[in-house]
């Protein structure tokens, strides 16, 4: 059987650990091509001024536009080259990050997120765009970055929600990794690289991924309430460290090797509801966590469990939570639909899988999610 596992080549997180951004560029070289949002630059400018002046790089500005597109991806390496740029930064948010990816190609990439909003940072993939903001196709590359440099106190100011969101999609992690177990699925780490053309790798998970997909639950369930209450406060705690590292490092592994299944197949098809766009990835994640129990008819107390978690936290329980107060039978049959498109993760779980059968773990989850704030479940 052939198997594959993934994961960054350096992972470093710390108070002020973007002061030593220089140090990691020194590695590649001195100059460096900075894509990110001018707000996150700002939020970040003293810390930058200070390491470049410390270790003797150069940022080079790269006017970046915001969506990840093929026509950004373009301007941004004619501009490394014009510049010399001996690597890559992709600092801030998810857009930022995936043109990063693009840019770089797997050579010589830093990510410094400022939000623990997702585990993309870690991946070797990224969702291309078109200049509009459409979504374009999926991207895969030799290997995952170089370095993720987290700096703590950054994810400790930003809005507490960002935090919370990124364990949403954490939460998804250890139950989708295994249906894929149980599945013997293909997984994102043996994709091969460059954009898809709908080629998909034969490799399975590994022992590793699964281990780290449970501990991900693990430290979610132990610290995700305690690090909620630090984010509040803007003050970074050993419980915070822990659910950066888990938002971020553990999630991130998990969902590339471990594989993702019916939790975010059934966040992508809520997405064609209007109600849930204002709403975060994660969020809409938590609810699909719920919606693959369901489906799996997973026993109460597990159910019970994440429930918990995600009212303790502020996550979504129910579809209103995600901005749908009501939804008709059409609507409910185009989402379940769009969940079981021929390429969704859906298919990762240990049994058939019909459009009929997620549309009933859909309200049953829903139901379940308003009986529990009622006080009945």
């Amino acid at each position: 059987m052939r198997k594959a596992y993934i994961c960054p080549t350096k992972y470093v997180q710390g108070e002020d650990e973007i002061l030593n951004l220089g140090y990691f560029i020194k590695t590649f070289g001195t100059s460096a091509l900075l894509i990110a949002h001018p707000d996150d630059v700002n939020r970040v400018k003293a810390k930058l001024d200070a390491t470049a002046e410390k270790f003797g790089v150069t940022f080079v500005e790269s006017g970046f536009h915001g969506e990840c597109s093929r026509q950004e991806v373009l301007r941004l390496q004619e501009l490394a080259k014009e510049k010399n740029c001996n690597c890559t930064i992709g600092l801030g948010g998810g857009k930022a990050i995936d043109t990063a990816k693009c840019v770089a190609e797997g050579d010589a990439l830093i990510i410094v997120p400022t939000i623990a909003a997702t585990d993309a940072p870690t991946s070797h993939s990224a969702v291309l765009y078109t200049p509009e903001g459409a979504f374009d196709d999926y991207a895969y590359f030799k290997q995952s970055p170089s370095v993720i440099l987290i700096d703590t106190t950054v994810i400790a100011n930003a809005p507490t929600r960002f935090l919370v969101s990124g364990m949403g999609d954490a939460l998804s992690t250890y139950f989708e990794a295994r249906a894929n177990v149980q599945s013997y699925t293909k997984v994102n780490a043996g994709l091969p690289c460059g954009y898809r053309e709908g080629v998909c790798g034969e490799a399975r998970g590994t022992n590793a991924a699964f281990a780290l997909a449970e501990l991900c639950y693990q430290t979610l369930m132990t610290d995700g309430i305690k690090a909620k209450i630090a984010s509040d406060a803007n003050m970074v705690t050993p419980a915070l460290e822990n659910i950066i590292e888990t938002n971020i490092l553990l999630s991130g592994i998990g969902f590339e090797s471990g594989g993702l299944a019916a939790a975010h197949a059934i966040h992508d098809g809520l997405t064609i509801l209007e109600g849930t766009h204002k709403y975060f990835h994660g969020e809409k994640v938590a609810f699909g966590t719920l919606a693959q129990l369901a489906l799996e008819n997973a026993p109460e107390e597990e159910i019970r469990e994440v429930l918990d978690f995600c009212t303790a936290v502020g996550l979504p329980i129910c579809l209103e939570d995600i901005g749908v107060d009501q939804i008709s039978q059409e609507e409910l049959m185009e989402v379940a639909a769009k969940a079981c498109i021929p390429e969704e993760s859906i298919y990762a779980m240990p049994f058939p899988v019909t459009v009929e059968s997620v549309a009933a773990a859909i309200l049953t989850a829903d139901a379940i999610g308003k009986s529990y704030k009622a006080g009945s479940f």
